[in-house]
């Protein structure tokens, strides 16, 4: 006797209708929930505590990441299997990878980060754009920051292309968001942590400043919108405001490469047994 095909959930399901509804920024706020989709965003909400709820899977997909579906129902998620087409009318991608999961919420109270007394942070100010907000949260992740900030004019960190393009960093660091940047600069300040502007047309060079080995200490870096950058009220937080130095002809650097130099300055310059020292130095 052939095995029995395994019974897909329908269409027409209350949880597909409001797994579909997640994609809108207001239902999302309004359930504090939101989309996992792929293996890798899948599985790093598995092994984050408590966030992931339900996991839809394709037969296909349900094989293929048997480890995946076997961690996500260790953690207490609900597994549904699906058709192909109710994975593409749920998921935000042009092409699914048969995986999609509804997580809980886990941003961070921006006190809890101030306690916690963080040695580097990247601070997103009036970023618009999700997959650069997405980018940078994962260079922060690789470059070992302890936080990351998002103030109240930036995107929702929630947004699937963020999500997508923090490529699972966004389960791995504590993320504040909604955070005036005054209180971010203020509270950060409060607790030893100098704050650095990211900015082209800033007053200080950054291989200077890595020379001068001011860098090693506990350090916020500020980065504004990828269009306009830093408003200059912004820039006055700052203690330094910090160009990228463009070596070659280059115009400028976007967002995410800037935030991933800058951020792995301070984190070379924090490790650095006795500071940062120019290459002429014995």
């Amino acid at each position: 006797m052939a095995p029995a095909t395994p019974e897909l959930i329908s269409p027409r399901s209350s949880r597909v209708l409001a797994a579909r509804r997640l994609a809108k920024r207001n239902f999302r706020g309004k359930e504090r929930l939101f989309l996992a989709e792929g293996p890798q965003a899948v599985r790093e909400a598995a092994g984050h505590a408590d966030t992931l709820v339900d996991l839809f899977a394709t037969l296909d997909a349900a094989e293929r990441y048997a480890d995946i579906v076997g961690e996500a129902r260790a953690a207490g998620a609900r597994v549904h299997l699906a058709d192909e087409q109710v994975i593409a009318d749920i998921s935000t991608t042009v092409t699914p990878q048969g995986l999609v999961g509804i997580c809980r919420f886990l941003d961070t109270p921006f006190e809890d980060i101030l306690a916690a007394r963080p040695r580097l942070v990247a601070v997103l100010a009036n970023v618009r754009d999700p997959g650069n907000a997405g980018t940078v949260l994962r260079c922060a992740d690789a470059a070992g920051a302890e936080a990351v900030v998002l103030t109240d004019a930036s995107v929702d960190l929630y947004n699937p292309k963020a999500v997508r393009a923090s490529v699972g960093s966004l389960f791995h660091l504590p993320v504040a968001v909604s955070v005036p940047v005054e209180d971010a600069v203020e509270g950060l300040r409060s607790v030893g942590v100098r704050i650095l502007a990211a900015d082209g047309a800033g007053a200080h060079d950054l291989d200077e400043e890595l020379d001068k080995g001011t860098m090693g200490g506990p350090t916020a870096w500020v980065f504004g919108n990828e269009a306009w950058g830093l408003p200059e009220e912004t820039r006055a937080l700052a203690d330094a405001v910090v160009r990228v130095p463009i070596h070659g002809k280059a115009e400028s650097l976007n967002l995410a490469t800037a935030a991933a130099v800058c951020l792995y300055a301070s984190a070379r310059a924090q490790r650095a047994p006795t500071g940062c020292r120019t290459v002429t130095e014995s």
